[in-house]
């Protein structure tokens, strides 16, 4: 007990000495911060008396160099006022110069004005004696016309028709002669020029040409493969043909089955998924859904890696896919029986050695070349001119103004804007126009041969026409009676004119024109 006592004792008298050594910190801390800041304040008022007095130094100074600059200003502006006081002094002299120099000219201009209206009264006087001479003059000029009339038998109105005539024809002589002349210089030049670049062209360029048709033919194992293609009561050649939208065509023909479609796509898939079958061995409609669809998607995948080989092999990048899967589609179509990959790729390069001859760009021709006929992938789909469908596309995908106008342009559906447009179309037309490139019915071949002798022969003074080379040019013989050497000229560039207006072929159609003069006597 004890102990608790001076435990609780010791630490009452700890705490008492605890509180007295705080107060007397706190009490040296305040006197401390007190004496601090007074000195603090006692700083700070004598920076502020210095501040004050340098601040009143320098406006003094300032106010010193301002006072000297306005006196400086001032004296500057009498100065210039004493300037413009001596320079309005001299204007006012020059006014009066100018002043009086204007009172000479208007006593010389009041001396002319007199002398002009003696002038004038004398003009009116030699008037009057002019318009009395052109009276007399007139009625001498009636006197001399009724003379020529009476001895020449016209009036003066059908005299002034046959010299007009004569002047006309004259004129047309001329002008024939010049046209003649310039035109055949014109054309030597140029037709020497363009066979220098067509052929390089065709030198260059070697391709490669395989006709298509209607039809394929797959070969079977065996003839008991034909029963299990028509399956139990047909279902499996029903369900072949409404898989692929192919007719398959089984006759008597020896281990071979004919499908027959329009659309060598499908005709494609149908010959795909038959031998796939027939490898197989499975043949139920089941099973033909199956690899049908299987097929297809092949099929689209081959289609686009063929257009990017194309874009590839022509030098030609940045092709948008889906383009690049419509040109992987032209190689299952055909024009003229001409395979249209293989024109587009024909008609790429000539246009790419074209404008490398004529110092264009080059992969710009090609590229206009290649996606030239892009339009016949779909227009069995979309209605219209495949050129213009072509067009629709390539904007649609990006291409540039200069493509799309080539491309629109090609047969003239749309204006031709720039030189690509008519190098494609000169490729188009040296790709098509090649001994074997396409293929013409008998039928089609003979009215154009009779519509082409009919468009020469419908010309005033043309005698006979005959279509030659198989329709590329025409003989044109006229009548020399009442044709010219000089209006032959004429009329060949007219039938040629005639010609592109109204008839559709592929290439050029040369037109000559024959004047022959016979002169025939016998001797008894």
């Amino acid at each position: 007990m004890y102990i608790l006592i001076t435990a609780i004792g010791a630490a009452i008298l700890g705490s008492v000495v605890s509180i007295a050594l705080s107060q007397y910190i706190a009490k040296k801390k305040a006197t401390d911060a007190q004496m601090l800041a007074d000195r603090i304040v006692s700083e700070s008022r004598k920076e502020a008396e210095s501040i004050k007095k340098e601040s009143r130094i320098q406006a003094k100074d300032e106010l010193y160099a301002l006072k000297q600059q306005q006196d400086r200003e001032y004296k500057e502006l009498e100065k210039d006022c004493r300037q413009k006081e001596h320079n309005l002094k001299k204007q006012e002299e020059r006014l009066q110069e100018k002043e009086e120099r204007l009172e000479q000219k208007l006593e010389k201009v009041s001396l002319k004005e007199s002398e002009t209206n003696q002038f004038e009264k004398k003009l009116i006087q030699q008037e009057k004696k002019v318009e009395k001479l052109e009276e007399d003059l007139e009625v001498k000029i009636q006197e001399q016309d009724a003379v020529l009339a009476s001895i020449s038998g016209f009036t003066q109105e059908e005299a002034k028709d046959q010299i007009l005539k004569e002047i006309e024809n004259r004129t047309r002589h001329e002008a024939a002669k010049m046209i003649r002349t310039i035109e055949t210089e014109a054309k030597e030049t140029a037709t020497r020029k363009a066979k220098e670049i067509l052929a390089l062209a065709v030198q260059r360029y070697a391709g490669e040409f395989v006709g298509e048709q209607t039809v394929t033919a797959v070969a079977l194992p065996s003839e008991e493969m034909k029963g299990r293609i028509i399956g139990r009561e047909g279902r499996n050649i029903r369900a072949l043909e409404a898989a692929t939208g192919v007719d398959f065509i089984i006759d008597d023909t020896p281990e071979t089955v004919v499908l027959s479609a329009y659309n060598p796509l499908r005709r494609e898939v149908a010959k795909q998924a038959l031998e796939r079958l027939i490898h197989d061995g499975r043949i139920h409609p089941a099973r033909i859904e199956d690899v049908v669809h299987k097929v297809e998607e092949e099929l689209d995948i081959k289609l686009r890696e063929v257009g990017e080989q194309a874009t590839f092999d022509v030098g030609v990048h940045g092709i948008h896919p889906e383009i690049a899967k419509l040109l992987g589609q032209l190689q299952y179509r055909t024009s003229f029986s001409q395979n249209v990959l293989q024109h587009s790729l024909e008609v790429a390069f000539l246009c790419g050695i074209m404008a490398a001859e004529l110092g264009l760009d080059e992969k710009k021709a090609k590229r206009a070349g290649l996606l030239h006929d892009i339009g016949k992938a779909v227009d069995h789909e979309v209605e219209g001119p495949h050129a213009l469908i072509g067009a629709d596309i390539a904007k649609k995908y990006g291409e540039t103004k200069d493509i799309i106008n080539a491309i629109g342009s090609h047969h003239e559906d749309v204006p031709q804007d720039t030189i690509y447009a008519h190098l494609v179309q000169a490729a188009d037309s040296l790709s098509g126009a090649r001994p074997g490139a396409r293929k013409e019915l008998l039928e089609n071949y003979v009215k154009r041969l009779e519509n082409l002798e009919g468009i020469a022969t419908s010309f005033e003074g043309v005698t006979k026409a005959y279509a030659i080379q198989a329709g590329r040019e025409i003989r044109v013989l006229v009548d020399a009676e009442f044709i010219s050497d000089e209006q032959t000229h004429v009329i060949c560039k007219d039938i040629a004119k005639q010609i592109e207006e109204n008839l559709t072929y592929p290439g050029q159609i040369k037109v000559t024109l024959l004047r022959e003069k016979r002169a025939t006597e016998f001797a008894k």
